[in-house]
């Protein structure tokens, strides 16, 4: 079980300077002198992470498993994207059903989603550090209100907070209603923090087993602290990304043939969309969900203006074997492919896509993972972290900030009259 990173990249053409400077940035995480180096909390989290923390989260998800119907994750961005990104893609149909609030203010969907849960057994996760950011804010006055109706005074043993150590508004309700609660490290920003509370203690409650996903991450961890760029993906893969953006590609595309990783695209996008996107910077990180979107986004890929380069995410094996049977009509004109597997057709789609695109001028980037499970998502977790910190400081960036953020939530609260 493993990760590979495969590129059409000729690496004769890629600069000595580029790489000395990859490897540098590599280094400066590995010795944490990078920019940001007091939000580098992750980056050894999976070799040395707290048992009695990984017990507690264990045992307060089987509680959850045992007493609920519904288990409503509130929380937007780094909050809730990659608990989701892994429950989606290693979907356990025996687990309480999960959904989402917080992550937008359509107020059709929340009101559905109050009215959907008048006749389930409900508990709650708020996941903010402030407690005061307004999607997640609303959404938890909102969904307290009706815990408080359903519940009365116990409903605070259904709800988990996931807030700050010491300070925020999160922090004093669960002081004050004596909650239980879990810790988002200082030290680990949001889109980096799904190997912390933020992340596991969802996905414990959906059923998937969080120690095999921190034992890939640690996997993942150990091949990063290589210094051959062979041997070692993360670097491969920074390296990719910026040689391409020097050659003009400034978009990538981060393209799958898997529905179950929509959201783990959607993670992807805003660790990257966050860490580089500064000072009139960065590669602007975009999704494509196939064959669905080549039948929408594949004409641009294969036509268009040639800005951009691509990264296939593969999944090698598939546990699903739904097999086409002969047909005695054959209307359709599908008996040649009587007693494939529609995975197989699957690759085979992959493969002829991946032809076409590189035939159409499109650089591409393949990363395969041999079957979903927790092992091998936590190892691409952190691949893609680790790079994330290499790529962005190859552009002269802090990867763990985000300036830019708090201009539109300053006129949104001045539009509000806050």
């Amino acid at each position: 079980m493993t990760v590979k990173f495969k590129s059409i990249i000729d690496w004769n053409d890629v600069s000595e300077t580029l790489l000395e400077k990859a490897l540098a940035a590599n280094m400066a995480l590995k010795d944490k002198t990078s920019p940001g180096n007091d939000f580098l909390g992750w980056l050894n989290l999976p070799e040395k992470f707290d048992k009695g923390l990984l017990k507690d989260m264990e045992e307060t998800s089987e509680l959850i498993r045992g007493n609920c119907q519904v288990f409503v994750i509130i929380g937007i961005g780094g909050s809730y994207l990659g608990a989701r990104a892994v429950i989606d893609a290693l979907r356990n149909e025996t687990s309480p059903e999960i959904l989402y609030a917080g992550h937008h203010l359509g107020s059709r969907y929340l009101e559905e989603l109050l009215e959907y849960l008048k006749d389930k057994e409900v508990f709650l996760n708020v996941i903010s550090k402030s407690g005061t950011t307004l999607e997640p804010a609303l959404a938890f006055r909102f969904m307290e209100e009706f815990m408080k109706k359903k519940y009365g005074k116990s409903r605070w043993k259904r709800i988990i907070i996931t807030t700050d150590r010491s300070k925020g508004s999160l922090k004093k309700a669960a002081e004050i209603n004596k909650a239980k609660t879990f810790v988002i490290p200082d030290d680990i920003g949001g889109r980096f923090s799904v190997l912390t509370p933020v992340g596991l203690l969802p996905i414990s409650v959906s059923g998937l087993n969080i120690k095999k996903l921190i034992e890939g991450a640690g996997k993942a961890l150990h091949k990063c602290e290589k210094k051959e760029v062979e041997n070692n993906i993360s670097l491969q893969y920074a390296i990719c990304r910026n040689h391409f953006m020097n050659k003009g590609r400034n978009i990538e595309i981060l393209s799958s043939f898997e529905p179950e990783l929509h959201y783990l695209g959607e993670w992807w996008k805003q660790l990257y969309g966050e860490s580089e996107g500064k000072e009139g910077k960065g590669i602007f990180p975009a999704t494509c969900q196939f064959t669905t979107d080549l039948h929408s986004m594949g004409q641009y890929i294969q036509d268009g203006q040639r800005m951009l380069f691509e990264t296939f995410l593969v999944v090698r094996k598939s546990k699903y074997k739904l097999r086409i049977r002969k047909n005695k009509k054959n209307l359709d004109s599908l008996n040649y492919l009587s007693e494939k597997t529609l995975d197989y057709i699957n690759m085979k789609a992959f493969e002829g896509t991946l032809k076409a695109h590189l035939e159409g001028n499109v650089p591409c980037n393949v990363i395969e993972i041999d079957e979903l499970n927790e092992h091998e998502i936590g190892e691409l977790l952190y691949y893609f972290m680790r790079s994330c910190g290499i790529s962005a400081q190859l552009l002269r960036l802090n990867p763990f900030n985000q300036p830019g953020v708090e201009a539109y939530k300053k006129n949104i609260y001045m539009l509000l009259k806050k």
